[in-house]
């Protein structure tokens, strides 16, 4: 695996490579790597020659300066698990490298409402950060593809939206959530789970799942409703749990309101807040399916 920390030297390589036919495929990480990345890279290894997987803490997606300060940097296994998955290129910039002095990096785009519901409504600034990043380390590595986890859903449709309006020809790929046996979806922030509450944790999944049989028969307020009461107890307490039109992240009314349709919640699990959804309809089958990663 060829490690790079300088956007120059990870240049004149990729470009050497691209030269000689070779596609390539970036995953963009902020590392504490786990199976959920692995799978990206999995995924991105089966579709593509040249796998570059970033790992960078990007300061300007956290609302929150304790959040960034606490966020998990695991380097020297991260290195260690991609050279024993096989991974092709690791691109782990320094800050500098990735918003150089005089380099305008910031984006002047309109993403509508989809940045302004759910995670917009409670991380002010963070998809601007997000979109800024993406696509600061999409013109680095000027990749055919990248490849998202559908956990951050939110993040790869205003991801898939910059993509359209920056006319880029770079493809954003969302790939199926990876779980844990009892389905808490893996996350970095996952290790920063007290016992008693990492146990208790598997009630979103739980809820996610009653969701998704409920709303076939009710309104989708009601269905809300009732996830919220779920997920409010002792050290649990919900930001928000949406049904939303996949394509617009809109709220819907009911099961017969949209083609596409996915339940989102963010809850705080003690003093760490966890992200999760399940789609809960959708026509047009993508390879989104949640699936369990068996230890």
């Amino acid at each position: 695996m060829y490690l790079f920390k300088k956007v120059s030297d990870l240049q004149k390589c990729l470009d050497k490579l691209r030269n000689g036919g070779a596609s390539i495929g970036l995953v963009p990480t902020m590392g504490a790597l786990h199976e959920g990345h692995l799978s990206l890279i999995d995924i991105a290894k089966a579709d593509i020659d040249v796998v570059v997987t970033s790992i960078f803490v990007n300061p300007t997606q956290f609302n929150q300066p304790e959040d960034l300060i606490k966020y998990p940097r695991t380097s020297s296994k991260d290195i260690e698990i991609l050279t024993s998955h096989g991974n092709d290129v690791l691109f782990m910039p320094p800050v500098d490298e990735v918003y150089p002095e005089g380099l305008n990096t910031k984006l002047d785009l309109d993403f509508n409402q989809l940045d302004k519901t759910m995670e917009g409504e409670f991380r002010p600034g963070h998809f601007d950060g997000m979109a800024q990043v993406v696509n600061r380390l999409g013109n680095i590595v000027q990749a055919h593809k990248m490849y998202f986890g559908q956990k951050d859903f939110q993040q790869y449709a205003i991801v898939q939206n910059m993509l359209k309006q920056l006319n880029s020809s770079t493809k954003a790929v969302m790939c199926p959530i990876i779980r844990e046996e009892d389905g808490l979806a893996l996350s970095s922030r996952n290790v920063r789970l007290k016992a008693d509450i990492r146990q208790k944790a598997t009630i979103i999944y739980q809820t996610l799942l009653k969701a998704k049989s409920l709303i076939m028969d009710s309104v989708a307020k009601d269905v809300t409703a009732f996830a919220m009461k779920q997920l409010t107890f002792k050290d649990f307490k919900p930001e928000y749990f949406e049904i939303v039109d996949g394509n617009t992240l809109l709220p819907i009314d009911d099961y017969k309101s949209s083609d596409f349709i996915i339940a989102c919640t963010a809850v705080w699990a003690g003093d760490v807040r966890l992200i999760d959804n399940m789609i809960l309809k959708q026509q047009k089958k993508i390879s989104t399916t949640s699936r369990l990663y068996a230890k």
